[in-house]
Protein backbone atom coordinates (compact mmCIF):
# COMPACT_ATOMS: atom_id res chain seq x y z
CA UNK A 1 0.00 0.00 0.00
CA UNK A 2 1.38 3.37 -1.03
CA UNK A 3 2.06 5.86 1.75
CA UNK A 4 3.42 9.40 1.67
CA UNK A 5 6.21 11.21 3.47
CA UNK A 6 6.35 14.99 3.75
CA UNK A 7 9.74 15.38 2.13
CA UNK A 8 12.10 18.26 1.36
CA UNK A 9 10.58 21.63 0.47
CA UNK A 10 7.09 20.28 1.12
CA UNK A 11 7.21 17.67 -1.63
CA UNK A 12 5.18 14.57 -0.72
CA UNK A 13 7.20 11.46 -1.46
CA UNK A 14 5.29 8.25 -2.28
CA UNK A 15 6.69 5.02 -0.87
CA UNK A 16 5.98 1.38 -0.15
CA UNK A 17 7.60 -0.19 2.89
CA UNK A 18 7.55 -3.63 4.44
CA UNK A 19 8.79 -4.41 7.92
CA UNK A 20 11.36 -7.11 8.54
CA UNK A 21 14.81 -7.89 9.76
CA UNK A 22 17.75 -5.62 9.08
CA UNK A 23 19.81 -4.48 7.46
CA UNK A 24 16.97 -3.32 5.29
CA UNK A 25 17.12 -2.99 1.51
CA UNK A 26 16.26 0.29 -0.22
CA UNK A 27 15.60 0.41 -3.97
CA UNK A 28 16.49 3.62 -5.83
CA UNK A 29 15.04 3.84 -9.31
CA UNK A 30 16.24 5.48 -12.47
CA UNK A 31 15.65 8.68 -14.41
CA UNK A 32 11.91 9.13 -15.06
CA UNK A 33 11.15 5.65 -13.71
CA UNK A 34 8.99 4.82 -10.71
CA UNK A 35 8.67 2.33 -7.88
CA UNK A 36 6.25 0.16 -9.86
CA UNK A 37 9.05 -1.00 -12.14
CA UNK A 38 9.92 -4.66 -12.56
CA UNK A 39 13.10 -4.64 -10.47
CA UNK A 40 11.53 -2.71 -7.59
CA UNK A 41 8.50 -5.00 -7.33
CA UNK A 42 10.62 -8.12 -7.78
CA UNK A 43 12.90 -7.11 -4.91
CA UNK A 44 9.95 -6.33 -2.66
CA UNK A 45 8.59 -9.83 -3.28
CA UNK A 46 12.06 -11.25 -2.65
CA UNK A 47 12.37 -9.32 0.63
CA UNK A 48 8.87 -10.27 1.83
CA UNK A 49 9.58 -13.96 1.25
CA UNK A 50 12.68 -13.69 3.45
CA UNK A 51 11.34 -11.43 6.17
CA UNK A 52 13.72 -8.66 5.14
CA UNK A 53 12.85 -4.98 5.64
CA UNK A 54 12.42 -3.25 2.28
CA UNK A 55 11.64 0.22 0.97
CA UNK A 56 10.92 1.54 -2.52
CA UNK A 57 9.87 5.11 -3.32
CA UNK A 58 9.26 7.67 -6.06
CA UNK A 59 11.49 10.71 -6.36
CA UNK A 60 9.63 14.01 -6.62
CA UNK A 61 8.24 14.47 -10.11
CA UNK A 62 8.20 10.70 -10.58
CA UNK A 63 5.37 8.21 -10.15
CA UNK A 64 2.94 9.16 -7.41
CA UNK A 65 5.12 11.76 -5.71
CA UNK A 66 4.47 15.47 -5.84
CA UNK A 67 6.27 17.73 -8.25
CA UNK A 68 6.88 18.14 -11.96
CA UNK A 69 9.56 15.97 -13.53
CA UNK A 70 10.98 18.72 -15.73
CA UNK A 71 11.50 20.98 -12.73
CA UNK A 72 13.61 18.43 -10.86
CA UNK A 73 17.35 17.89 -10.73
CA UNK A 74 19.89 15.55 -9.17
CA UNK A 75 20.09 17.55 -5.94
CA UNK A 76 16.32 17.40 -5.49
CA UNK A 77 16.20 13.63 -6.01
CA UNK A 78 19.21 13.12 -3.74
CA UNK A 79 17.41 15.09 -1.02
CA UNK A 80 14.32 12.89 -1.49
CA UNK A 81 16.40 9.72 -1.12
CA UNK A 82 18.19 11.03 1.93
CA UNK A 83 14.87 11.98 3.55
CA UNK A 84 13.25 8.58 3.06
CA UNK A 85 16.29 6.77 4.44
CA UNK A 86 16.51 9.07 7.44
CA UNK A 87 12.80 9.03 8.20
CA UNK A 88 11.65 5.57 7.14
CA UNK A 89 14.53 3.20 7.92
CA UNK A 90 16.53 2.22 10.98
CA UNK A 91 20.23 1.46 11.03
CA UNK A 92 22.50 0.79 8.05
CA UNK A 93 20.81 -0.14 4.78
CA UNK A 94 21.79 -2.00 1.63
CA UNK A 95 21.08 0.30 -1.31
CA UNK A 96 20.09 -1.10 -4.70
CA UNK A 97 20.51 1.67 -7.26
CA UNK A 98 19.31 1.30 -10.84
CA UNK A 99 20.79 3.63 -13.48
CA UNK A 100 20.38 7.15 -12.01
CA UNK A 101 19.67 5.41 -8.71
CA UNK A 102 23.24 4.14 -8.85
CA UNK A 103 24.50 7.73 -9.00
CA UNK A 104 22.20 8.72 -6.15
CA UNK A 105 23.47 5.74 -4.12
CA UNK A 106 27.07 6.84 -4.64
CA UNK A 107 26.18 10.36 -3.50
CA UNK A 108 24.52 8.92 -0.38
CA UNK A 109 27.67 6.91 0.31
CA UNK A 110 29.54 10.20 0.33
CA UNK A 111 26.97 12.10 2.39
CA UNK A 112 25.81 9.53 4.96
CA UNK A 113 28.29 6.61 5.02
CA UNK A 114 27.18 5.56 8.51
CA UNK A 115 23.74 4.63 7.15
CA UNK A 116 25.02 2.32 4.42
CA UNK A 117 25.81 -1.36 5.02
CA UNK A 118 26.36 -2.25 1.37
CA UNK A 119 25.43 -1.44 -2.20
CA UNK A 120 24.29 -3.11 -5.39
CA UNK A 121 24.09 -1.10 -8.61
CA UNK A 122 22.40 -2.06 -11.86
CA UNK A 123 23.69 -0.16 -14.90
CA UNK A 124 24.88 2.63 -12.62
CA UNK A 125 24.96 5.99 -14.39
CA UNK A 126 27.14 8.30 -12.29
CA UNK A 127 27.49 11.81 -13.74
CA UNK A 128 25.18 10.94 -16.64
CA UNK A 129 23.95 14.52 -17.04
CA UNK A 130 27.51 15.50 -17.98
CA UNK A 131 29.01 12.31 -19.45
CA UNK A 132 25.83 11.29 -21.24
CA UNK A 133 23.50 14.15 -22.11
CA UNK A 134 25.86 17.16 -22.27
CA UNK A 135 28.71 15.25 -23.92
CA UNK A 136 26.29 13.83 -26.48
CA UNK A 137 24.63 17.12 -27.43
CA UNK A 138 25.48 18.72 -30.75
CA UNK A 139 26.60 22.33 -30.84
CA UNK A 140 23.09 23.24 -31.97
CA UNK A 141 21.50 21.41 -29.02
CA UNK A 142 23.90 23.05 -26.58
CA UNK A 143 23.08 26.46 -28.01
CA UNK A 144 19.34 25.70 -27.81
CA UNK A 145 19.70 24.58 -24.18
CA UNK A 146 21.49 27.79 -23.24
CA UNK A 147 19.02 29.94 -25.17
CA UNK A 148 15.67 28.37 -24.26
CA UNK A 149 16.60 26.41 -21.14
CA UNK A 150 15.47 23.04 -22.48
CA UNK A 151 15.96 20.54 -25.25
CA UNK A 152 14.06 17.34 -26.11
CA UNK A 153 16.01 14.13 -26.69
CA UNK A 154 14.62 10.83 -28.01
CA UNK A 155 13.82 8.06 -25.55
CA UNK A 156 13.46 4.31 -26.05
CA UNK A 157 10.85 4.31 -23.28
CA UNK A 158 8.12 6.54 -24.70
CA UNK A 159 7.92 10.30 -25.10
CA UNK A 160 11.16 12.27 -25.58
CA UNK A 161 13.00 13.39 -22.46
CA UNK A 162 12.96 17.13 -21.89
CA UNK A 163 16.41 17.99 -20.59
CA UNK A 164 16.65 21.33 -18.83
CA UNK A 165 19.54 23.70 -18.39
CA UNK A 166 19.03 23.44 -14.64
CA UNK A 167 19.39 19.64 -14.75
CA UNK A 168 22.74 19.93 -16.54
CA UNK A 169 24.15 22.83 -14.54
CA UNK A 170 22.99 21.57 -11.15
CA UNK A 171 24.24 18.09 -11.99
CA UNK A 172 27.78 19.49 -12.12
CA UNK A 173 27.55 20.14 -8.38
CA UNK A 174 27.10 16.40 -7.71
CA UNK A 175 29.69 14.70 -9.90
CA UNK A 176 31.34 11.65 -8.29
CA UNK A 177 33.83 10.52 -10.93
CA UNK A 178 36.23 13.43 -10.50
CA UNK A 179 37.02 13.28 -6.78
CA UNK A 180 37.98 10.32 -4.56
CA UNK A 181 35.05 7.96 -3.96
CA UNK A 182 35.25 5.72 -0.92
CA UNK A 183 32.94 2.69 -0.71
CA UNK A 184 34.02 0.97 2.52
CA UNK A 185 31.42 -1.82 2.43
CA UNK A 186 30.51 -4.70 0.10
CA UNK A 187 29.60 -3.41 -3.36
CA UNK A 188 28.37 -5.37 -6.39
CA UNK A 189 28.13 -3.65 -9.77
CA UNK A 190 25.91 -5.28 -12.42
CA UNK A 191 26.07 -4.20 -16.05
CA UNK A 192 24.75 -5.51 -19.36
CA UNK A 193 27.01 -5.46 -22.40
CA UNK A 194 24.07 -4.66 -24.72
CA UNK A 195 23.05 -1.57 -22.72
CA UNK A 196 22.57 1.30 -25.19
CA UNK A 197 21.86 3.88 -22.47
CA UNK A 198 24.79 3.30 -20.12
CA UNK A 199 28.00 2.14 -21.81
CA UNK A 200 29.69 -0.87 -20.23
CA UNK A 201 32.83 1.27 -20.01
CA UNK A 202 31.11 3.36 -17.36
CA UNK A 203 30.95 0.29 -15.13
CA UNK A 204 34.64 -0.48 -15.56
CA UNK A 205 35.45 3.21 -15.00
CA UNK A 206 33.50 3.14 -11.74
CA UNK A 207 35.22 -0.04 -10.59
CA UNK A 208 38.61 1.53 -11.28
CA UNK A 209 37.72 4.87 -9.72
CA UNK A 210 36.09 3.83 -6.44
CA UNK A 211 38.13 2.67 -3.47
CA UNK A 212 37.07 -0.20 -1.24
CA UNK A 213 38.15 -3.67 -0.21
CA UNK A 214 35.09 -5.54 -1.48
CA UNK A 215 34.07 -4.23 -4.91
CA UNK A 216 33.13 -6.60 -7.72
CA UNK A 217 31.75 -6.07 -11.22
CA UNK A 218 29.58 -8.56 -13.11
CA UNK A 219 29.24 -8.00 -16.86
CA UNK A 220 26.31 -9.83 -18.41
CA UNK A 221 26.71 -10.52 -22.10
CA UNK A 222 23.65 -9.47 -24.10
CA UNK A 223 21.75 -7.85 -21.22
CA UNK A 224 20.16 -4.48 -22.01
CA UNK A 225 19.53 -1.43 -19.84
CA UNK A 226 16.29 -2.73 -18.39
CA UNK A 227 18.13 -5.72 -16.88
CA UNK A 228 14.73 -7.24 -16.12
CA UNK A 229 14.70 -10.71 -17.66
CA UNK A 230 14.16 -13.53 -15.14
CA UNK A 231 17.88 -14.36 -15.30
CA UNK A 232 18.89 -10.74 -14.73
CA UNK A 233 16.46 -10.33 -11.84
CA UNK A 234 17.94 -13.42 -10.23
CA UNK A 235 21.39 -11.87 -10.58
CA UNK A 236 20.13 -8.77 -8.76
CA UNK A 237 18.72 -10.72 -5.81
CA UNK A 238 21.82 -12.94 -5.75
CA UNK A 239 23.99 -9.82 -5.52
CA UNK A 240 21.91 -8.47 -2.63
CA UNK A 241 22.17 -11.79 -0.82
CA UNK A 242 25.92 -11.85 -1.38
CA UNK A 243 26.30 -8.34 0.04
CA UNK A 244 24.20 -9.29 3.08
CA UNK A 245 26.24 -12.45 3.60
CA UNK A 246 29.46 -10.39 3.60
CA UNK A 247 28.33 -8.12 6.43
CA UNK A 248 29.79 -8.60 9.90
CA UNK A 249 27.65 -10.50 12.37
CA UNK A 250 25.20 -8.16 14.07
CA UNK A 251 25.48 -5.52 11.36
Amino acid sequence: MTEFLDGPQGRRIAYNRIAGQGPGVVFLGGFKSDMQGTKAVFLEDWARARGRAFLRFDYSGHGESDGTFEEGCIGDWLADARAVIEELTEGPQVLVGSSMGGWISLLLAREMPGRLAGMVTVAAAPDFTERGFWAGFSDLEKAMLKRSGRVAVPSDYGEPYVITRRLIEEGREHLVMQDPLSLPFPVRLLQGTADTDVPAEWATDLLAHASGEDLRLVLVKGADHRFSTPACLELVSDAVEEVLARLPAGA
